[in-house]
């Protein structure tokens, strides 16, 4: 019997398997695919990770970008030289998961990949948690199987609070020159389009985060490619949905905890899903090797913990999110094109500052520009 199986081998499942190792806990990490595999994201990582970790993420890094460029419509550019402490990191997903769960295994856990669950049931104390091969059984367990992975269900979460968004992504080879991370607001309704560099290629998506209506995706994404003279042609286009967090619900049952895009964590402003997946795998961990010692409510304080330090601040990135996406163009006026808005918000995807530090001055300045003579 294993302390803990973790279902999902993402940044919320490497990670929970990591922490949960290294504190000598027998973990079995069950992923459907075999790693690595294809993610389709954007790749853009907080360098605010590393303070979470021991080891040196250098090998699954693609690129640091301290640079970042805005335009509406694909024209009235902004560009900016951010200053943080570190760069926001470029990666690659397939690498980046798989390193993570690698670091996992140095401290002992253990990887079934091309392994799907099939089904879970509770009994004896433990989960016994059936797959494609034989069933395997664990004290604790860890949902981190994804916006759409049946484990939430299964666990009885059937009223999650989720806003689900829409993602389009393509990945294009191409010689890479340094380029800043890119972001159009206009094109699409009620969200943005990007274009992250890697160190072999570009990163192009869209992303429809309230309502986006019916739109020609596609059409949008290949316009906005040929701008940075590339073509969608050229590679392999993914949909995919987002689970962005809505409000805060309970992330604890029977000896299981959801976490990651499972648990809704997506930020409903930026659309950043690596971060917080990987701090509800880390607290995710702590509860659980504290209710291995014995502590009644440690589960429940996982869902505390989650709500305090995550959902407070997600508060304030959907109240910016609907100011925001609903007038974009003068969100753009009023917003980006201010002289530290690039500054702001790389500290915000880096970690060093925090919603609630700048949305109500940020949605006052919005709403502001909505009433005629103000603004």
């Amino acid at each position: 019997m294993y302390d803990c199986i973790i279902v999902g081998a993402g940044p919320a499942g490497g990670t929970a398997a990591y922490h949960l190792a290294k504190r000598g806990r027998s973990v079995l990490v069950l992923e459907k695919e075999s790693l690595p595999r294809y993610k389709p994201c954007g790749g853009g990582v907080s360098p605010a990770i590393a303070q979470w970790f021991d080891f040196d993420f250098s090998p699954a890094i693609s690129l640091k970008i301290n640079k970042i460029r805005y335009t509406w419509q694909m024209e009235d550019p902004v560009e900016a030289k951010v200053k943080t402490a570190e760069p926001i990191w470029m990666v690659r997903r397939d690498i980046f998961d798989h390193f993570l769960v690698q670091q996992a295994q140095k401290q002992g856990a253990e990887l079934r990949d091309g392994t799907p669950v099939t089904s879970i049931e509770f009994k004896n104390d433990a989960w016994q948690v059936n797959t494609s091969g034989k069933p395997v059984v664990g004290r604790y367990l860890i949902a981190a199987d994804g916006s759409h992975g049946p484990m939430a269900k299964w666990l009885g979460f059937k009223e999650r609070k989720r806003r689900m968004a829409g993602a389009l992504e393509v990945e294009i080879p191409n010689h890479n020159q340094n380029s800043p991370i890119n972001f159009d607001f206009g094109l699409v309704k009620n969200g943005y389009i990007w274009n992250f560099p890697k160190a072999d290629g570009y990163s192009l998506g869209i992303g429809t985060f309230v309502g986006g209506g019916t739109q020609d995706l596609k059409g949008i994404l290949a316009k906005y490619a040929e701008s940075f003279g590339l073509n969608v042609n050229n590679g392999k286009e993914y949909g995919h949905a987002l689970a962005l967090w809505d409000g805060d619900f309970q992330l604890h049952t029977q000896n299981a905890v959801l976490a990651g895009e499972a648990a809704c964590v997506v930020d409903p402003f930026t659309a950043e899903g690596i971060r917080p997946s990987i701090f509800s795998g880390m607290k995710a961990a702590e509860a659980i090797d504290k209710a291995l010692a014995g502590q009644s409510d440690a589960l429940a304080g996982y869902t505390q913990v989650m709500t305090e330090e995550w959902g407070s601040d997600m508060v304030w990135a959907q109240r910016l999110a609907g100011a925001f996406y609903r007038f974009p163009g003068i969100g753009y006026k009023l917003g980006v094109k201010r002289p530290t808005a690039s500054q702001r918000m790389a500290e915000i995807l880096c970690g060093e500052l925090r919603y609630s530090e700048i949305a109500n001055h940020a949605i006052k300045r919005l709403s502001s520009g909505l009433i005629p003579g103000r603004g």
